[in-house]
């Protein structure tokens, strides 16, 4: 049975709030762990011990401190060979079944006799080993409050190691390293004093040894220069090696870090995995545009509605530190789960007593009165609710899930432009003085294109992603795109994802044109493929073009809001969105 450490704890740091509650759960999980350890059954041993006065021998019957191990041979490994006699029994009892009524019975009494006494052993042995059981149990809740209160020290002791969810995470794969090779010193030590009874078998060897190493002595002292010339290359070619070595432990450091904060998925299941998140938000928004013809009946229809969308990256954060690596498929379940708590929608009926005018006339006197006549005046009233995926992250994820959550969000899996995540360009914002463009026969929208130019210089997109409804910054290329259609007086298209939410509208509505399209108009939106790999990374509006450029003003370019120009025959344009503006 493998121990764990034994922290000891200074009074300062037991008493200091941010250490108080760690190093308490790490000294509870050791009083556990020496309680599971005392319930091990001890190794039972027979002293002999002779009176030296009267020559009288008396046998004691002690209990050494050591644990009794468990038994080494599994009870079915041992019941092997009997398991197998009787296997082949009962093959030829079953040959004989069919002709002796009574040899059936008899059979399958014993069969029932045999398992319920194999039953009786098992469960025999799994009470035997329960003491082991526990006290593995205990001793790794040990380890992980050890290296918890260890971790929060450290903390403690280097506040900027909490400056950002990666320091953090690093820091603690630093923490569990350490920890596990001063466990695995702590026992190297144990097992050399176990071995040092064993010294003085190899006295003789020893003697052999001193003679030989003062003859080899003198043989040096007789050529001392070439051994000197041989020295010095030995040294050069250790110290060459170790700054090798430095290197290569630097760049697995590196190496390491990065690779533990990329996603691990692949990048098709991922993209497959948000589009079945953006369908199920395209169902929502298809049931909210169709609520009167689903609901109706309805005097008067009131809505409540929190804008529907997401963060890809928070959503593809919290699959990876749930289920590591996912497909679509073995996402579904989580997927529909975050779905069902991101958005709540509620339909609530109310009845109000109103009343109208309502007038007659008597045949008779042909005198008209009128009275107010009480009817029930049905109202709908329709909320959404949109509970961003970062809001629900700490409540569906344990603590080291969610700490993993956050590296991944800080990186953004070193995939950011993965799910349309705007522009790399660091550029400047280009200058249109000097530009003709060419109208072609379609209507474009300059006011559009004039209220996008004026928000050249924005850094971060703040007015964008926010307005969109999310609550802290997204890539923000496709929701500044939507920013400016909506102040253009257009509900729609609304997207937040360019793959998955962008294309995919203006291919269904028909106002879709690839690259090369030859009658693009101010307004359109411009999708971009930076990879080339079939999944637009990112979208702007054309201002226009001057017949072999095409001009745009794009959100999120370096992260700000620039001017940027392209040969119309550029590989990377994955199409065009053909806004309707008739």
């Amino acid at each position: 049975m493998i121990k764990e450490p034994r922290l000891r704890f200074t009074r300062e740091e037991q008493t200091d709030p941010a250490l108080e509650k760690p190093i308490r759960r790490a000294q509870k999980a050791a009083v556990r762990a020496d309680k599971a350890q005392a319930r091990i059954p001890k190794k039972k041993v027979r002293q002999t011990v002779m009176d030296p006065d009267t020559g009288k021998k008396t046998t004691k019957l002690t209990f050494e401190e050591q644990a009794k191990p468990p038994s080494k041979l599994s009870h079915a490994v041992r019941g092997a060979p009997a398991n197998a006699l009787l296997a082949g029994a009962h093959k030829e009892i079953r040959k004989s079944e069919q002709d002796n009524v009574g040899v059936e019975g008899a059979h399958k009494t014993g069969q029932a006799v045999e398992v319920s006494a194999r039953l009786v052993r098992e469960g025999y042995r799994s009470h035997k080993l329960k003491p082991y059981r526990e006290a593995a149990k205990a001793e790794q809740k040990l380890e992980k409050a050890n290296i918890n209160a260890l971790y929060q020290k450290s903390l403690a002791e280097n506040p900027q190691l909490a400056s950002n969810p990666l320091s953090r995470w690093q820091q603690k794969q630093a923490i569990k390293k350490e920890y596990a090779a001063a466990k695995r010193a702590g026992q190297t030590a144990g097992h050399t004093a176990q071995a040092a009874g064993h010294t003085a078998k190899t006295g003789k060897a020893a003697k052999s040894v001193k003679e030989k190493a003062e003859q080899a002595g003198r043989f040096v002292m007789r050529h001392k220069k070439g051994f000197l010339i041989a020295l010095a290359l030995f040294l050069l070619v250790c110290l060459l090696m170790n700054t090798l070595s430095s290197c290569s432990m630097l760049a697995q450091s590196i190496g390491s870090a990065v690779s533990g904060s990329t996603y691990p998925s692949k990048d098709e299941d991922m993209l497959g995995t948000e589009a079945d998140y953006a369908a199920k938000e395209a169902e929502l928004q298809a049931e909210l545009d169709n609520m009167e013809s689903l609901h109706p009946g309805y005097d008067e229809y009131r809505y409540n509605l929190d804008p529907i969308g997401h963060n890809p990256h928070e959503l593809a954060a919290y699959l990876s530190a749930l289920l590591h690596e996912y497909t679509p498929q073995s996402a579904a379940a989580q997927l529909q789960r975050v779905f069902d708590l991101q958005y709540v929608l509620t339909l609530t009926e109310e009845v109000e007593i109103r009343y109208r005018t309502e007038t007659s006339t008597d045949p008779e006197t042909g005198e008209t009165t009128s009275e107010e006549v009480p009817y029930e005046y049905y109202i709908l009233h329709v909320e959404l609710v949109n509970t961003q995926i970062a809001a629900l992250a700490p409540e569906l994820l344990t603590p080291d899930e969610y700490e993993m959550y956050q590296v991944y969000i800080a990186t953004r899996g070193n995939k950011p432009l993965l799910f349309g995540g705007g522009s790399p360009d660091m550029g400047n914002s280009e200058d249109l003085s000097g530009v003709e463009f060419i109208n072609g026969t379609r209507p474009g929208n300059p006011g559009l294109v004039d209220l996008a130019k004026r928000q050249v210089g924005n850094v971060g997109g703040y007015p964008y992603w926010s307005w969109y409804g999310f609550n802290s910054r997204v890539e923000w290329c496709a929701c500044f795109v939507s920013w400016c259609y909506n102040q253009a007086g257009k509900s729609e298209p609304r997207f937040a994802g360019c793959q998955s939410q962008g294309v995919p509208w203006f291919q269904s509505h028909g106002q879709w044109g690839g690259r090369g399209y030859a009658n693009i108009a101010p307004g359109d939106a411009i999708f971009f493929d930076w990879d080339l790999d079939g999944s637009a990374d990112h979208v702007g509006i054309v201002i226009g073009t001057d017949g072999s450029r095409v001009y745009t003003v794009e959100g999120n370019s370096g992260d700000a809001c620039k001017i940027k120009s392209y040969d119309l025959n550029y590989q990377c344009i994955k199409g065009y969105g053909l806004m309707n503006w008739n």
